[in-house]
């Protein structure tokens, strides 16, 4: 396993101790897979930041946990290594603890094992259960800094929340799906991952008092648990169209839009209007194709700067500022996609 790296460096990259990552790179034996792949991807991480590590200047070692599908844990990835080096002079160098699903004590357990090792900070992006807030304080008392990501944890110890205002932004989304609507008839799906994340629940909140405020004749349809799969994703929209004849708009808060468009187009229905979140890869290239009418964006970029330099000025590196605001709500078409969309 070639490498420029030294040892200690993998290993603190890793999370792991020197004489595991020994063990790997000399292929010897009495290592799980699992560790091996950890190993792997540390030396990938330090690939792509090497330009950064380079910078001389004071280094946070920041981890990034986020439950969330594929798609958009890479978007983060790729978000925040482009503004490491906006970061200059200080040197910010990342783990990455990415699951799209699964039992929250799994999550729970990669949390303490960071407040047992040690770091300069955590950006968080998980279910807003109690497990969850007990494993942050415990983080907190461990003197690691939390920052939480798209979705919050207000009853939590976190330091502060990067993202956009969530009830606003299902307000936004009532606003457009009910001017393009109309007075044309038909009910209206909205879609969540989980109902265990703050940031879905304050969209769907945002969403329906603005629904009913503005269209109170137009009935809501819910659905969740598709945790933003495409494969369960699509079941569940299937049978939720069987069920009601008349839906004939969605507003996407948790993802698995591919799965949602073929489920309407698989029982041979129409999709009038269709309001989505983020500008990942799946959403950038639905939309550039006209499926989807418009997608609520935030800069990710912005965001995962402003989190970084959150964790700085907890170490006292940066000079104190003010409540973090919330990040500006993009209505983005077929026809204003930002620069960056193109690239994808």
């Amino acid at each position: 396993m070639g490498h420029p790296y030294p040892l200690r460096e993998i290993a603190r990259q890793a999370g792991l101790s020197e004489a595991t990552v020994d063990r790997v790179l000399n292929g010897r034996g009495g290592v799980r897979e699992s560790t091996a792949r950890e190993v792997r991807q540390a030396i990938e991480d330090l690939d792509r930041q090497r330009t950064q590590v380079r910078l001389v200047g004071r280094t946070f070692m920041v981890d990034i946990v986020m439950q969330a599908p594929e798609r958009f844990s890479t978007a983060v990835r790729a978000a925040l290594e482009a503004e490491l080096p906006s970061l200059h002079p200080a040197v910010v160098r990342s783990r990455f603890h990415f699951r799209e699903t699964g039992p929250v004590d799994r999550l729970i357990a990669t949390l303490d094992r960071i407040a047992r090792r040690g770091s300069q900070g955590v950006i968080l992006k998980a279910p807003d259960v109690p497990d969850v807030t007990a494993a942050v304080g415990r983080l907190t008392a461990a003197g690691v800094p939390v920052v939480t990501l798209v979705t919050d944890l207000p009853a939590s110890t976190r330091l502060a929340y990067v993202g956009f205002d969530n009830r606003a932004a299902g307000a936004t989304a009532a606003y457009l799906t009910g001017q393009w609507l109309g007075d044309r008839p038909g009910h209206v799906l909205t879609s969540l991952s989980s109902g265990f994340f703050r940031g879905e629940e304050e969209r769907e909140m945002g969403f329906r008092s603005a629904m009913r405020a503005a269209h109170p004749d137009r009935a809501l349809v819910e659905i969740a648990g598709g945790d933003g799969l495409d494969t369960t994703q699509y079941d569940l929209v299937r049978a939720t169209l069987e069920r009601d004849p008349d839906i004939r708009a969605v507003y996407s808060i948790g993802g698995g839009n591919d799965a949602t468009l073929r489920a309407f187009e698989d029982a041979g229905r129409a999709c009038a209007v269709f309001v989505a979140h983020d500008l990942d890869h799946d959403n950038t290239r639905l939309l550039r194709a006209g499926r989807l009418s418009a997608v609520l964006h935030h800069d990710l970029r912005q965001d995962m700067r402003e989190a970084c330099r959150i964790v700085m000025r907890a170490h006292g590196a940066l000079p104190p500022a003010g409540p973090t605001l919330p990040s500006a709500i993009q209505v983005v078409t077929p026809y204003n996609m930002p620069p960056q969309a193109t690239a994808l």
